[in-house]
């Protein structure tokens, strides 16, 4: 199999798609992982924007960026906050995915529900129209 390098963008546009997919059916774990991985390619590619370095094959050079949707809200504002365009993009001081862990795909569906899903939904939601906003600004092509 060849080589595949990252693309946040398009990554973090299937992750919402296929996450709204499974929410409208009631498919709360998936859903809510699916709306972690938005949320961290999302931010990923924001923080592409805003200077994070890569490696040439396009990941996150420095390991404390190499983190999910919990932490990447987290690293975000190190980027953000020391890029003259960030001003614009801040993300809420409360984190919406500070009790989502990306080993909770292994939990039993029973484990979620539509309010828990719900939370996860409205962080991705708000980092899905940061990323439709750069799109329009033309920070991130």
């Amino acid at each position: 199999m060849p080589s595949m390098n990252p693309d946040f963008l398009d990554a973090h546009h299937r992750h919402w798609d296929d996450a709204e997919r499974l929410f409208e059916a009631s498919r709360w774990a998936n859903a809510d992982h699916l709306y972690g991985m938005s949320v961290e390619c999302g931010l990923k590619r924001l923080m592409i924007a805003f200077g994070m370095p890569l490696t040439t094959s396009g990941d996150p050079k420095r390991d404390i960026d190499r983190v999910h949707a919990d932490q990447a809200w987290i690293r975000y504002e190190t980027y953000r906050s020391g890029h003259p365009g960030g001003a614009g993009y801040s993300l809420p001081t409360t984190n919406p995915f500070a009790t989502w862990h990306i080993s909770q795909r292994y939990a039993h569906q029973s484990n979620f529900d539509q309010s828990h899903t719900n939370i996860h939904r409205n962080g991705a939601a708000i980092v899905r129209g940061l990323v439709q906003k750069a799109l329009i600004e033309g920070l991130v092509v």
